[in-house]
């Protein structure tokens, strides 16, 4: 029996109802499996306390977060505060001082789910997106500003550790799940120094790999097309920061929205904790209306849960999702129904307890 400390930031609009959610779904999972001992910590960093307090979190806020197994992040975002703030001063900061360079979003459908690009073929693939450096680098500046010379930089930043940790994570996982190609997105052609950058070492992993993986590397305009008109093709992708996180979201569009999506902000080595979360933002314009779909949030919920050695629990909760969305009883309104966020996390939630007695055969 493992003791699991997990911290808890919901943050802000629907982030705060979705979370909800996911902690009914973790509340049943341990009433019924004594063998799960979580214990969690609600932080209320949010826009609200930046406009209580000047800043997103405490200044010991990571030395906070450091003693924690994993984090369940919500969403963030407010009117009130600018995003380059709520981005930049909480995300951020645990993303890179806790050096969860993979970022991993699984792109699968779903039953119950209608996709225009299916074709009647399922899609089932991952990005692995490079998430510590790259493109999203506070390396850069502003000089002359409001004066007809004022000129910007914007500096990416790629390293060759950086770039071998995240192709070596994406094969990895390609040798473990029975995958047998890495798809690379590249614009080399045209940013000759970082993407060559990116190309040679992406190929120099692939070499050295202990198992044969067929890489293949496209230019990112070409491969945002070939997404929609050839989804199934794809198996592993890796990606830069920028075009990682691109691509991700038309990935979530392609299987029936961001609302059922969710992603991982991966340390894999655990030498700090992880951070689990759906890909949709804090949808202002919906918040309060207890109409979001929580789905992301618990599937997040699911991949932290396959983190800390429950691949079993992972799997119930997206059997579980997957079987709600068959029946197609209940359902939100971004995926055609009238169901309220709670009703649709009650629904997931009992059909685990029902798989749960069925497991024990009662």
């Amino acid at each position: 029996m493992t003791h699991t400390k997990i911290a808890i930031i919901p943050g802000d609009g629907i982030g705060k109802e979705v979370m909800e959610e996911a902690l009914k779904i973790l509340n049943s999972l341990q009433e019924h499996d004594s063998s799960l001992q979580i214990e969690t910590t609600i932080f209320p960093w949010s826009s609200d306390y930046y406009l209580k307090h000047g800043r997103m979190m405490p200044c010991n806020a990571l030395d906070i977060l450091k003693e924690f197994d994993a984090i369940l992040f919500g969403a963030i975002g407010d009117a009130r505060v600018p995003d380059d703030v709520t981005v930049w001063e909480l995300i951020m900061p645990i993303r890179k001082n806790f050096q969860q360079y993979v970022n991993f979003r699984p792109i699968k459908s779903l039953p119950g789910i209608a996709s225009p690009l299916a074709n009647g073929r399922d899609i089932d693939f991952v990005i692995f997106r490079e998430n510590a450096e790259g493109e999203y680098s506070d390396s850069g500046g502003r000089i002359y500003q409001n004066q007809p010379q004022e000129m910007t930089i914007q500096n990416t930043i790629m390293t060759r550790i950086g770039i071998e940790k995240i192709v070596q994570a994406a094969c990895d996982y390609a040798y473990k799940n029975g995958k047998t190609k890495i798809t690379s997105a590249t614009k080399s052609n045209a940013i000759i120094h970082s993407m060559k950058f990116w190309d040679e070492h992406t190929r120099r992993i692939l070499a050295q790999s202990s198992t044969a993986l067929e890489l293949e590397s496209i230019y990112i305009d070409a491969l945002v097309a070939y997404f929609v008109e050839r989804p199934q093709d794809f198996q592993v992708v890796v990606a830069s920061n920028l075009f990682g996180d691109i691509l991700s979201d038309l990935g979530s569009a392609i299987v029936g929205g961001l609302g059922l999506s969710p992603s991982a902000n991966l340390n894999p080595e655990k030498a700090f904790p992880s951070m689990f979360e759906p890909v949709h933002g804090s949808a202002p314009d919906i918040a309060g209306k207890g109409i979001a779909n929580p789905i992301a949030q618990i599937w997040s919920l699911a991949l932290l849960l396959g983190h800390i050695g429950r691949s079993d629990l992972e799997e119930l909760i997206v059997h579980a999702i997957e079987t709600v969305l068959r029946e197609g009883i209940v359902k939100t309104a971004d995926i055609g129904g009238q169901a309220t966020t709670a009703q649709m996390g009650d629904a997931i939630c009992q059909e685990i307890i029902k798989m749960n007695l069925a497991a024990r055969g009662v």
